[in-house]
């Protein structure tokens, strides 16, 4: 849906480490890291734009996850690296039947989650 986005957070490298754990679970990585900036996604496509800065106020930013045992592997994988709970994995069927989500606060208060809409 989008090609890249952009968030300023107020400590790059506490950010680069809670995002590096926190995304490896749904297949992204570091892909640029220099000039200030980190870029996580998929090799040689990076998507997600960390930026030293002062944000515009909390984001919510949801990734796609393969299936629920990803969306779990995110949320376990977060907390330990400086996130907090959102919000465990679980259905969420006021979105709809197959909505299965975890969030958590990433170390900015931005609400991240993970998501998928297979059935299991």
């Amino acid at each position: 849906m989008f090609d890249h986005i952009m968030v300023k957070v107020k400590d790059l490298n506490s950010s680069k480490r809670f995002y590096t754990a926190a995304l490896a679970p749904l297949g992204f990585s570091v892909q640029y890291d220099a000039d200030g900036m980190v870029g996580f996604g998929p090799k040689d496509a990076p998507a997600l734009w960390l930026a030293q800065g002062e944000g515009n106020g909390p984001v919510h930013i949801a990734f796609a996850a393969k299936d629920r045992a990803a969306v779990r592997k995110f949320y376990d994988a977060a907390l330990p690296a400086g996130g907090k709970d959102n919000g465990k994995p679980g259905l969420r069927p006021q979105y709809h039947a197959n909505y299965y989500g975890g969030f958590v606060k990433d170390p900015d208060g931005n609400n991240i989650e993970a998501v998928s809409h297979q059935e299991e």
